[in-house]
């Protein structure tokens, strides 16, 4: 009788253990899920502080009657495919067209910010003063929120590949997730100069 209760107590015991290991394991993948869509929704907010910039400039820039339309055109058209991609970041495609429309938005709008220097009544209004030293804040935040995203793509990916993680992750249907990458030529910086005096 006696031993039949130890063995009880032990089932018992192991079921507890295991139940509790597989509590923290699952909560835990979707504490590391979560913290992953957080950092994407910051790399997000971050993408539309400066998608607002560039629309504050370009009603600036539209109110110059001389500048090149062409060009504001071309910025004007990377924008709308820059705020029309969705993302899913279980989808590594969509990451990658997401991050290669805000890229062509940020290239048509260096051109435009080149093509800025030939209109000095353009480049003496406050507006466009307070854009460029606004852009640059944003892109350093673009740049943090960048690697706070990896940061939680990294700790979630090693929840799901490490042991016992990738046990449950495996029961429960959770998948590495895919890193943020710079479009290849990245590391070279754009060539916009400013001759404002």
């Amino acid at each position: 009788m006696k031993s039949g209760r130890i063995v009880l107590i032990v089932v018992i015991a192991l079921i507890v253990l295991l139940g509790g290991c597989t509590y923290n394991a699952y909560n835990g993948l979707v504490k590391g899920d979560q913290n992953v869509k957080n950092a994407w929704s910051n790399v997000e907010t971050n993408y539309q502080r400066r998608t607002d910039l560039y629309n504050s400039v370009i009603k600036v820039v539209e109110g110059s009657a001389n500048f090149e339309k062409s060009t504001l055109k071309e910025v004007i058209e990377a924008r709308s495919k820059a705020t029309s991609i969705t993302v899913d970041i279980n989808d590594p495609k969509t990451l990658q067209a997401y991050e290669q429309a805000q890229s062509q938005f940020q290239g048509s709008f260096g051109k435009l910010l080149a093509v800025a220097e030939s209109y000095p009544d353009l480049k003496t209004t406050q507006a466009f003063r307070d854009f460029q030293t606004q852009i640059e804040g944003t892109e350093n935040r673009i740049g943090i929120a960048r690697r706070d995203f990896n940061t939680s793509v990294n700790d979630y990916n090693l929840r799901v590949r490490t042991f016992p993680g990738n046990i449950f992750a495996g029961m429960f249907g959770f998948k590495t997730k895919e890193y943020f990458q710079a479009k290849p030529g990245s590391e070279n910086p754009p060539d916009i100069k400013f001759d404002i005096k």
